[in-house]
């Protein structure tokens, strides 16, 4: 009886063993199939197989015939994802720092499971997450589910965010304190994946990195609040202003740049920033930007080619931010 269930079942098993062994490089030809269906104990004869290739045919599939003396027969051709794709997404994968080693492997074998053996070989070969950066938060599955559900639900979240102490662990900031936020979007930046929202008690727009959440609860019946703030909120243009993702006093600050920088500026601001031509060497640009010690450090690290031109106040604590850190290193005059 086993025997008989399993060959009703051999349409099945058949586009198994098409979908993991074969690939434009690797065809199976009807002997090939057949001795494939008998590893399931199925029975199968070339006619059949004939017959059973033309039924998937016609119920959709595209199986290819590669016909040749040696080497040749049939393959599945039409993939949902080609080699070059699912290279990609493992690619992404390994560089996602908000995703553990752990979740980053069983990703990476479930995209493998997209294309024939041999062809997860070649994923197999690129693959090199144990020393890539990674987050140490296991949860982050279920935090980014939780979050899209709130958003979704249109209801708030409370959370505790953590941070790293000396003992390398991460613990909660300001002795467990709960953050009630109302959450919008989800963006990824630097590598990283944050969480952006409403603080209804300084009625501003926050930001959060998603694997230093922690405890996260949807708030069940606790409508989102910040409808108004959201209305034209533009998140590349907030990701851009906000360098390292660290806030600051947000102020339109005039910058003037060496020609060869004009890369980096697009780049970091986008092609829509408004560009100036100074003269045959320099331009400038005006643009809006949260102020922080992050800001400073991208700017200091352009070197002799980038110059803060406004406002004078922003001059003005450039200059203290340089001085302080010249400080560290004793005689300023030096």
């Amino acid at each position: 009886m086993a025997g008989n269930s399993k060959q009703k079942l051999k349409l099945l098993f058949l586009l198994k063993i098409l979908t993991e062994r074969s690939d434009e490089e690797h065809c199976l030809g009807a002997q090939a199939l057949i001795d494939a269906l008998a590893e399931y104990g199925i029975r199968a004869e070339r006619k059949s197989i004939y017959d059973d290739i033309a039924q998937l045919i016609e119920f959709g599939y595209d199986i290819g015939l590669v016909k040749a003396r040696t080497g040749g027969g049939y393959y599945l051709s039409g993939r949902e994802f080609e080699l070059a794709e699912l290279k990609l997404l493992v690619e992404t994968v390994q560089a996602s720092r908000f995703l553990t080693v752990k979740k980053s492997r069983e990703l990476i074998g479930k995209i493998e499971k997209l294309a024939s053996k041999a062809e997860a070989g070649q994923l197999q070969r690129q693959v090199y997450v144990a020393n890539r950066i990674k987050t140490a938060n296991e949860s982050i599955y279920y935090i980014v589910d939780d979050i899209h559900r709130a958003i979704q639900k249109n209801e708030q979240i409370s959370f505790q965010y953590l941070e790293w102490n000396l003992e390398k662990e991460l613990v909660p900031r300001k002795d467990g304190k709960l953050y009630q936020i109302s959450p919008w979007a989800l963006t990824c930046k630097d590598e990283n994946y944050y969480l952006i929202g409403h603080d209804g008690e300084s009625d501003t727009i926050k930001h959060f990195r998603v694997d230093k959440m922690g405890q996260i609860r949807v708030l069940s019946g606790i409508g989102r609040r910040g409808a108004a703030l959201f209305e034209r909120f533009d998140i590349a243009a907030y990701a851009n202003k906000t360098f390292g993702m660290f806030g600051g006093r947000e102020e339109v600050v005039t910058m003037e740049f060496e020609n060869r920088l004009i890369g980096v500026i697009l780049d970091r601001f986008g092609k829509e920033v408004p560009v100036r031509r100074k003269d045959e060497e320099h331009f400038s640009v005006r643009v809006q930007v949260a102020l922080s010690g992050q800001f400073y450090g991208w700017l200091t690290g352009l070197g002799m080619g980038a110059k803060i031109l406004a406002p004078a106040e922003v001059v003005k604590e450039y200059r203290a931010h340089l001085r302080k850190a010249l400080a560290q290193y004793g005689d300023t005059q030096a």
